[in-house]
């Protein structure tokens, strides 16, 4: 057990994103089931109280909150591991180099992991059960919740904590995976990303492939029995009806590592079109081709922000559309829904603070993936310096690489972040009475304020670490490791 954490504390710079994005998951697993209690006591004292299927809704759509935050850690830490493995790539070599093998190397590695995930766990999860309890006896303050016992803590809390202990240590061994590659004769070079006939396999644009299909096929099939569709087919299929959601959980969790793990094989070229329209002289062209030439990067990068800006925009667009069909069933069956309007603001009000930890996961992927690419480029950089480029042009490429990065994110991430949202809405409360299909509700301001957060997030992760390589000589860089 010592081993891991030396191994921790070894590279425990390394590893700052990680154990926040540890610490949030766990924080949201424990505020989640925290939540569910609460809302499980005021539903049951309102008049919405007596259908069952609403307080059972609450609770799927807060197992689908976690089941996708743990989804988005899993890949954030992913991703992470892999950035940083990238980096060490002449320190492992050398490694090898005096006799260490390619599994030792991806053993400490996952060790890390470990680490990571159970001390980011217990402080994120005492953390949040704290704030669940102030958070509580906020609401009730504020008159947003009425005053009630709610038994916010309780023993289901240790799952969520332990799940995430475990997710991060199995995205920290797939992180590593690169380990096993990494030759003694590295030890020459520099930190390196892998040529792009090696990311874009054929047995990689396979399984994408496959995954894609399989998972727009569970999400056609969540919805059509979220609508109660195919209740006429048979008695199975209208038993399945309630379990529409969850269907659709699957299909959009299959659906979206498919295009994860495909972003290699688009992603670039999208990158260099918008680079090309939203940069000119030579630090735009060299923008435009940089995605291009570095297909891992330049997908590494981008997909963490595809990731932040789908999971919001999921979130905001499940819960308008939610809204929406309340609203549209209480218009319909108004004796009904007596009293949805406070259960909804109630809800709402949970589901907002929720959706923030969320948030918050996502921006420290793209902050730690862009931060630690920047750094790792230092080399590359001061090539362009002694080739003649100054500070200001090298500035001006890295930035150019972000906007094109945000542009091409942020529009892949409004279209997924709405179809996904607008489905699970839509699976959860086809069926419901005086429900049935609506279009998206889109809410125009806050997917403006996605767009202008992505924005700004993107450049301010940039621009920091370019600012610490380029005040480095050339000479100085070109002798990075």
């Amino acid at each position: 057990m010592s081993r891991p954490f030396s191994a921790f504390r070894a590279n425990a710079r390394d590893h700052r994103a990680g154990l926040l994005v540890a610490a949030l998951s766990a924080a949201f697993g424990v505020a989640l089931v925290g939540g569910v209690n609460v809302l499980g006591a005021y539903i049951g004292g309102s008049a919405m109280g007596e259908h069952g299927s609403v307080q059972l809704a609450i609770t799927v759509v807060a197992g689908i909150f976690f089941v996708v935050a743990v989804y988005v850690g899993a890949i954030v830490t992913t991703n992470t591991f892999a950035t940083v493995i990238a980096g060490r790539t002449r320190t492992i070599a050398l490694l090898r180099l005096i006799g260490s093998s390619a599994r030792a190397q991806r053993r400490s590695v996952a060790g890390e992991g470990f680490a990571v995930g159970l001390l980011g766990s217990v402080l994120g999860g005492a953390a949040a059960a704290v704030l669940a309890l102030v958070a509580v006896r906020a609401l009730v303050l504020t008159g947003v919740l009425p005053d009630a016992l709610y038994p916010v803590l309780s023993w289901t809390m240790i799952p969520p904590a332990a799940i995430v202990v475990l997710t991060t240590w199995l995205a920290s061994w797939v992180g590593s995976r690169r380990v096993l590659a990494v030759t003694p004769i590295q030890a020459l070079g520099a930190a390196q990303e892998r040529p792009a006939a090696a990311v874009r396999s054929r047995g990689r644009l396979a399984v994408s492939v496959m995954l894609i299909v399989a998972g727009g096929g569970l999400l056609t099939l969540g919805l059509l029995l979220g609508l109660g569709v195919l209740a006429g087919l048979g008695a199975t299929l209208a038993t399945l009806s309630p379990y529409g959601v969850l269907v659709a959980m699957l299909g959009g969790i299959l659906s979206f590592t498919g295009i994860v793990l495909a972003a290699p094989f688009f992603l670039p070229g999208v990158l260099r079109a918008v680079g090309l329209l939203v940069g000119r002289g030579a630090a735009g062209r060299l923008a435009a081709a940089n995605a291009v030439r570095n297909p891992e990067r330049s997908s590494r990068t981008g997909i963490g922000l595809v990731i932040g800006v789908t999971l919001i925009t999921m979130f905001v667009v499940a819960a308008s559309s939610w809204q929406q069909l309340i609203h549209e069933a209480a218009a319909q069956e108004p004796g009904m829904y007596e009293g949805a309007d406070g259960v909804i603001g109630g809800t709402l009000a949970v589901f907002t603070v929720l959706v923030g930890f969320s948030a918050v996961i996502a921006a420290c992927g793209v902050v730690n993936t862009l931060s630690l690419s920047v750094l790792q480029r230092a080399r590359e950089l001061g090539l362009l310096r002694a080739l003649g480029f100054s500070a200001a042009q090298v500035r001006r490429m890295i930035l150019t690489e972000s906007a094109q990065l945000t542009v091409a994110s942020v529009l892949t991430g409004l279209v997924l972040g709405t179809l996904y949202g607008w489905i699970g809405a839509q699976s959860l409360l086809g069926t419901i009475p005086g429900g049935g299909l609506l279009a998206p509700a889109l809410p125009w301001p806050f997917l403006a304020s996605i767009v202008v957060a992505a924005a700004a997030l993107a450049v301010l992760a940039a621009l920091a670490p370019t600012r610490r390589a380029t005040r480095v000589s050339p000479v100085e860089a070109l002798a990075v490791e």
